[in-house]
């Protein structure tokens, strides 16, 4: 099974560690042994398009992408078997994509507002990872869930919380990005974002996990 995931851009180098970080992350979920493959696309319409032809040619598999906003209450009521990622995906200015023919509901899911925001989940990695001038208080407050957050409040408060690292240079997206990913704790992921949640209990599903 193919996991399709939006990140790397055009550069092998960061393919690798977009594939990298993933991996990691869902190994730490519970996936190790049982793994799909990592295929990282770049941009986000890179990763869609990618999927569309592969369920096109009748292969299993998931897309991993941004949700780039908030994710409209209607569209994630009740259990998680009723969500609706690609309706959202539908309606988005700058996507518009349809469901391709053959897929379901449960092989798209989304990083709820952007993959940083799993990052708010675990500040302890955080401040660990970046070190000494490390300002965790600039970071967003989370309660309940990361998926509040505006992108924009996400990387405001990681460029304000970074900005006077004495070891570090202040957040990369291209250098920090998928070090981190493979770092931070999934089940505290998992606990603050729901959609995190989702997508490693159904893509375990696929795979056989017992969970």
């Amino acid at each position: 099974m193919k996991l399709y995931v939006e990140g790397g851009g055009g550069a092998n180098i960061l393919r690798t560690a977009c594939r990298s970080g993933f991996s990691e992350f869902l190994q730490k979920a519970g996936l190790k042994g049982k793994m799909p493959r990592i295929v990282a696309c770049g941009g986000r319409g890179d990763a869609y398009d990618s999927f569309c032809t592969a369920i096109e040619a009748g292969e299993q598999a998931f897309l991993l992408v941004d949700s780039e906003a908030p994710v409209d209450n209607k569209h994630q009521t009740d259990n998680t078997d009723t969500w609706q990622p690609w309706v959202h995906l539908g309606h988005r200015e700058g996507d518009k994509w349809a469901k391709p023919l053959g897929s379901d509901d449960d092989q798209c899911h989304l990083m709820v507002q952007c993959m940083e925001s799993w990052f708010l989940a675990d500040a302890q990695t955080l401040t660990s990872f970046f070190g000494q001038g490390f300002q965790s208080n600039q970071l967003p407050a989370v309660t309940t869930s990361v998926e509040s957050i505006s992108k924009q409040q996400v990387y405001d408060g990681l460029a304000k919380a970074t900005a006077n690292c004495k070891t570090k240079s202040p957040y990369g997206k291209g250098e920090h990005s998928f070090k981190i990913l493979a770092l931070i704790a999934p089940e505290k992921v998992m606990d603050k974002s729901p959609w995190a949640s989702r997508f490693v209990e159904e893509l375990k599903k696929k795979m056989g996990v017992d969970r």
